[in-house]
Order: C-alpha cells, then sequence, then structure tokens
C-alpha cells in the first residue's frame, strides 16, 4: 500500500526533477514509500551487443590530486603529470592550483598539462569562510570562477557538505540556495558547478528523521546549475550508515540509482575502493581500486549503459595512500582491465 507523503512540497520538487525514478527502497523511500517507478536504463545499442571492449569510455579516466599530494610537493607538478601519463591517465582534478609547491602560475600549469596530454576536468575549492580573504565560493566566487576558466576546466566544485547552516531540513535548503547562486554564476562562464559527497550528506535531517539530507540537496537545487560527484566509496559508507531510520525502520537505498533517475547530473565520479570491515564505523577500509569490495564493473557498467553515459568522467582517488605512485598505476591498470559484457 502506498504511504502518504510526509512533505508534499519535497515530494513536487523530487518528482519535477526525476528523482522518483529511484525504486522502493532506494534513497527517495525516506520520503515517498514504495510507489515510484525504476528509472530505466536506454538498452546498449546494437553495435555495441555482444562486443567485449573496454568498459571505461576513451578520455575519461583521471585522478583527483589530492591522491600525489605529497609527490607533487616533493618532486612538483610536471614529474607528477609525467608519471600519471605514463600510465594512460587522461584527465586530472584539481585539490588546490598550488598544493605546496610555492609559485606557479596557471598558464604554467596549462602548459604542463599540454605537455603530457592531460585535461583539467575539474578543482575542488572552499564552500564558505567567515574570513573574507579565504579562497572559497562564498568569499571569492569571481576569482574561483575566472582561475577556474584561465585554466580552462569545464567543472568547478566543492567537496563540502551542506551543513553551513546546520543538519535540518531548512538548513540544507538555504545551503541550496546558494549552491544555486554558486551554478548560476559558473553557467553564465560556461562552467558547471558541482557538489561532491561524503558519508554524512546521506543522514537524516536532525529534525526531520524521515528525510534523507541529499534528497533535499537534490529536490532544492536547480539541476541545470547544480551538478553531483558522487565519491562511490562514500555513498557506499552512506549505504552501510544510513540504511535504517533513528526510529529502526529499513531505509535501503544503493547509490547507483540516484545516477540513473538523472544521469546528466553526474559528470563527474570518484572511484575509490573499500574492503568490508564491521570494525569500522563506516563498514568499509579504504583500499587501492581493485583491492576491495565494491563491484566497479557492475556500477560502471550500468552508468555507461543509460543515454549519454560514456560522457562520464571517472577520477581515481585513495584519500591516504601507503605509496601513492603505487596506488595510482594499480588503480588504472584494474579500471584498464575491466571489459563490457556483450548483450
Amino acid at each position: 500500500m502506498r504511504r502518504t507523503p510526509h512533505d508534499p512540497e519535497l515530494v513536487h520538487r523530487l518528482r519535477r526533477r526525476g528523482f522518483l525514478g529511484v525504486a522502493a527502497g532506494a534513497a527517495a523511500a525516506s520520503l515517498l514509500g514504495a510507489g515510484a517507478g525504476t528509472a530505466q536504463a536506454a538498452a546498449p545499442s546494437a553495435a555495441d551487443a555482444g562486443r567485449c571492449g573496454p568498459l571505461l569510455p576513451k578520455g575519461r579516466l583521471g585522478i583527483q590530486l589530492y591522491t600525489l599530494r605529497d609527490k607533487v610537493q616533493s618532486l612538483g607538478f610536471a614529474a607528477v603529470f609525467e608519471e600519471l601519463s605514463r600510465h594512460s591517465y587522461e584527465q586530472v582534478e584539481f585539490a588546490g592550483y598550488t598544493q605546496g609547491t610555492g609559485d606557479i602560475s596557471l598558464a604554467q600549469l596549462g602548459r604542463l598539462l599540454r605537455e603530457y596530454g592531460l585535461r583539467g576536468i575539474g578543482s575542488h575549492v572552499g564552500y564558505y569562510s567567515d574570513d573574507p580573504d579565504d579562497y572559497t565560493f562564498d568569499t571569492q566566487l569571481e576569482k574561483v570562477l575566472d582561475d577556474a576558466a584561465e585554466l580552462g576546466l569545464p567543472h568547478v566544485g566543492t567537496a563540502a557538505a551542506p551543513d553551513r547552516y546546520g543538519r535540518t531540513v531548512d538548513a540544507w535548503k538555504r545551503a541550496a540556495e546558494d549552491f544555486n547562486r554558486y551554478g548560476a554564476a559558473a553557467r553564465r562562464r560556461g562552467l558547471k558547478f558541482y557538489q561532491h559527497n561524503h558519508q554524512m550528506e546521506f543522514g537524516f535531517a536532525e529534525d526531520r528523521p524521515d528525510v534523507r539530507l541529499y534528497d533535499v540537496l537534490l529536490a532544492e537545487t536547480d539541476p541545470e546549475l547544480v551538478y553531483l560527484e558522487m565519491d562511490i566509496y562514500w555513498a557506499f559508507a552512506g549505504k552501510y550508515r544510513f540504511s535504517v531510520r533513528p526510529d529502526g525502520t529499513p531505509a535501503p537505498f544503493e547509490p547507483v540509482e540516484y545516477v540513473l533517475a538523472q544521469p546528466e547530473r553526474y559528470p563527474l565520479f570518484h572511484v575509490k575502493d573499500g574492503e568490508h570491515d564491521e570494525t569500522s564505523e563506516d563498514g568499509y577500509r579504504m583500499v587501492d581500486v581493485g583491492d576491495g569490495d565494491i563491484d566497479y564493473r557492475r556500477f560502471i557498467g550500468k552508468v555507461t549503459r543509460v543515454r549519454g553515459g560514456r560522457h562520464h568522467n571517472w577520477q581515481v582517488e585513495h584519500d591516504n595512500p601507503a605509496d601513492s605512485f603505487r596506488t595510482a598505476r594499480r588503480s588504472a591498470a584494474h579500471l584498464r582491465s575491466l571489459k563490457r559484457t556483450g548483450g
């Protein structure tokens, strides 16, 4: 039996923006319960049927440079870019434009990218600060956009959670207004603003424990202005931690269903792996891609089969690798080894 939605306005926004395609038992269940239809992925073309080529589309493999911050600081961008190009990387995502290297101009960075056959695909920037001199979207929006445009980045975003005003429904609605404003400014410059999740975005509102906060973010941001970078590892950690509401009722979801509901909203992904670990609060221990329990053949395969799905960008990341070059090399090799299944 269909339950009556708890928040008609929020439900209307989710329905209008396509997120009711996440079926019963998925993320929107925290608002709607059963009754929504599953989003249908486009069938593979006849040309693809039966082929078993590379799963990862050409030109779409990158790495978040935070993974390599130790090497960037000790060796410099040129040495790091050279190593990445040797291991078939095609993109990089920035986590700051100097990373402890001292003075380097955006023009110099751009030349290095071109020299080593890499493309800057995005950059992580702070959301807000109380110090107006800090480099964040809220304090220096035009400077942030100027820099991204000068470097030729198609995307510029933040890895900060929308917790600026708290973790209530109204607080996240206020944060969504900020994101819409940044997104509108970015769009005027030909850029796309995005937000990168961690696990806590999938938690529940403090004032509405029946509402998943990620659903508020999706419902309240304009899909033509605000895009998402799904960190797949943290989404699975969110699934582990928040598949039951505070009152004990089930609220299961599958991270990939969010993407399949509106794939054009997810131009970027963070690809990091986790080994299941019940001793960890998040249910996983971070490992190199291919060493963990996240089924990337299934996840990437589902995304690349939707219409336009071969235009997504996949960024390797590990927050604290023991050997960052080894992580980059092994993760790329694993992803390149994955093959599409026919049919």
